[in-house]
């Protein structure tokens, strides 16, 4: 059960925590939500009335991203392009080495189906990925991701170099994290325009 909670989790942070952003509101504004304010509650302040938003995974992503793709293209015309790119994956494999050691301590054990248990039913992931388990044993454990909304969102904003640094990039350091053992091997994902995504993670122990 304890695991179980534990994959919740990594979704919530995989939707919630990839990208480095404000709260949702404050990117976008409202008509990208259609937030309406429950203008009932007048005892409260009105930073603290409760929303109602009508929300797709579409939407959140976009709200998500917007702020941070704006940033981050704004850094590479002052800075360059490479040195940006540089240090967003620094970043991202910071972030997730550490997500990884966290999961791991969560974790009843570091096996790598305790790591890939998160993955294992697609239907989980529905709205953000559309994924297909190749192999799932002791020694290996594949995925083939045909469709994701990261990627989608990322190259309609011309901006698939900066989704690859900090959205795909970290993925090798969240297995490494979570135990050494882990080995993912991929070769091409859909945020560099490939058909898919072909994670395959490798126990090496």
């Amino acid at each position: 059960m304890k695991d179980n909670k534990n994959s919740k989790a990594e979704r919530r942070q995989f939707i919630f925590q990839t990208i480095p952003a404000c709260a949702l509101s404050c990117m976008v504004g409202k008509n990208i939500f259609g937030m309406n304010l429950d203008d009932t509650a007048e005892e409260k302040h009105m930073f603290d009335r409760d929303i109602q938003m009508k929300l797709t995974w579409r939407r959140l992503i976009e709200g998500q991203n917007f702020q941070f793709i704006q940033l981050a293209k704004a850094a590479q015309h002052m800075c360059g392009k490479d040195k940006v790119l540089e240090l967003i994956k620094k970043q991202s494999t910071e972030f997730n080495l550490e997500r990884g050691r966290k999961q791991a301590q969560e974790s009843s054990d570091q096996s790598l189906k305790s790591y890939t248990r998160m993955f294992a039913n697609p239907k989980d992931w529905e709205g953000l990925l559309k994924m297909e388990i190749v192999e799932d044993s002791e020694k290996a454990f594949e995925m083939k991701i045909s469709e994701c909304l990261q990627a989608v969102n990322y190259r309609e904003n011309d901006a698939d170099e900066i989704g690859y640094a900090n959205v795909c990039w970290g993925d090798y350091a969240w297995a490494e994290g979570f135990n050494p053992k882990i080995q993912l091997v991929r070769d091409k994902t859909l945020m560099q325009g490939y058909s898919c995504c072909n994670h395959r993670y490798i126990w090496t122990g």
